[in-house]
């Protein structure tokens, strides 16, 4: 499979680590925050402390700058873009407390077709839900919300949950398939049995999201839509692994696994695992790893089994799950690699 994992360097050019003799000048003025490639890896997107946006055509192994959005008054810290069933549509989250939605059409020409001015601080992360559920993007901000943006019947709207007082650094969904998201007779959101006609439609997996916190927790929220107006309810966990703030969390692609999994990692220097084995089962955690310098971002493979994870000192290591489930280092990219592809 194509790994899609970017390695940023410090210079302001970027690195795909696949082919990590190419490298490409993203003309920001400032540090980089965050880089992401579309669906069909066709599109980068990058975004920067500079407030700008720049889009660039992927052709082989040519990266043609071709856009660049504006509309932000602070650092931009992380871009995602929506399934292409909905188009080519592409999210941005800020220090300026708002979320952006851009859209392509025609080609090459981007318009702002939505502003999200919910929060009152730093939005730090934004996630596209599964297709499946529709056009639903989750945004954690540093004044402790959690915000849901859902367009629905030709307009948006926004609902949200408190998850912490001290702000949220990170937000990511389940898979559309993951355990304890399809009915089952212990759901209390999904019964079969409060199916009667059998209909499919009727029977929708539970909404599921993770997030990472400055109060050094991990949390997994479930929308209850057996409470009035539905309600995002707690998860149940065993233990705290971290004992800083929480940086980021990423729940991994349910492919062939038994099991439903989340790494988190902190300004602790740590990454932790975390496993639920059946539906409604507590969460449980292993230390995967402690490195030498706080960890900053994670990323799974589109296979869900290979993590890759950027510390603090410009370093994105790839971890595999072994045998034995412990975890073992299969690559690393650091600054000497860097080095090489510059002389």
């Amino acid at each position: 499979f194509k790994f899609l994992i970017i390695y940023i360097y410090i210079n302001k050019y970027i690195f795909n680590m696949t082919t990590p003799i190419n490298s490409v000048d993203t003309q920001h003025d400032d540090m980089i925050h965050d880089c992401q490639f579309d669906y069909y890896s066709r599109k980068l997107a990058t975004c920067s402390s500079d407030k700008t946006i720049r889009i660039f055509d992927v052709i082989g192994d040519v990266y043609h700058p071709v856009s660049t959005l504006t509309g932000h008054e602070g650092p931009v810290w992380q871009i995602a873009w929506a399934h292409p069933k909905f188009g080519t549509l592409l999210a941005s989250c800020s220090y300026d407390g708002s979320v952006l939605i851009h859209r392509e059409s025609p080609q090459n020409v981007w318009t702002l077709i939505y502003t999200h001015k919910y929060h009152t601080s730093s939005v730090n992360s934004i996630s596209w839900a599964p297709h499946e559920y529709g056009l639903i993007l989750a945004c954690a901000s540093s004044d402790g919300k959690v915000s849901l943006l859902e367009y629905k019947g030709d307009q948006w709207t926004t609902n949200s949950f408190d998850n912490d007082t001290l702000g949220c650094n990170s937000v990511s969904w389940a898979p559309y398939n993951a355990i304890g998201n399809l009915p089952t007779n212990n759901n209390p959101n999904n019964n079969p049995n409060n199916n009667p006609n059998n209909n499919p439609e009727e029977i929708k997996p539970v909404l599921r999201v993770v997030t990472g916190s400055c109060d050094t927790t991990v949390r997994v929220w479930r929308f209850n839509e057996d409470e009035q107006n539905g309600k995002w309810v707690e998860e149940k966990k065993i233990g705290n692994p971290h004992t800083d703030w929480v940086r980021d969390v990423a729940w991994a692609p349910n492919t062939a696994l038994p099991y439903n999994i989340i790494a988190s990692c902190s300004e602790d220097k740590s990454v932790a695992i975390w496993k639920q084995a059946e539906p409604d089962a507590p969460w449980t955690h292993t230390m995967m790893q402690v490195f030498e310098h706080p960890v900053w971002r994670l990323s799974w493979s589109i296979t869900g089994n290979v993590l890759a994870v950027t510390t603090g000192d410009h370093k994105v290591t790839l971890w595999k799950q072994s045998v034995d489930e412990s975890w073992i280092q299969i690559s690393q990219v650091d600054e000497n690699t860097n080095a090489a592809m510059n002389n």
